[in-house]
């Protein structure tokens, strides 16, 4: 979606077009990260906000706590270069990898176990209904 620069947002919008309740994106809120404009009673979006809500969104799709992303938000508001965050996002996105191998790991140490589990019944099973 291509979005103007000076465009604003009603949170409806933005809980529409992420699939996400007003709920949720006032919890970013909340957490620091999104920092909506006020007129009133009435938030006020701007593209800023949009992207980091969809960044914040992807973050926790791949397991990033909010922590991880406030802090990349931080580093990318004081940095001057994109250089300081990709590094921290680079260690971040290394960290969460590591964890999901070993929780993959882990997991098929699972399903073995089922499996074996699984194939001793039947065969329990097998053995009794011949007798």
């Amino acid at each position: 979606m291509n979005v103007a620069a000076d465009r604003t947002f009603s949170i409806s919008e933005l809980a529409q077009e992420f699939d996400i309740t007003t709920r949720a994106i006032r919890f970013y809120e909340a957490e620091g990260l999104l920092t909506p404009a006020r007129e009133g009673q009435r938030r006020i979006y701007t593209r800023r906000d949009r992207v980091r809500l969809m960044l914040t969104l992807r973050g926790k799709r791949i397991g990033l706590s909010l922590q991880e992303i406030r802090e990349l938000f931080e580093l990318y508001d004081a940095a001057n270069t994109d250089e300081p965050q990709l590094k921290k996002f680079i260690d971040i996105l290394t960290r969460r990898e590591k964890q999901l191998v070993q929780q993959m790991q882990d997991l098929q140490l699972v399903l073995k176990e089922i499996g074996q589990v699984r194939g001793q019944c039947e065969e329990w099973l097998h053995t009794r209904s011949k007798n």
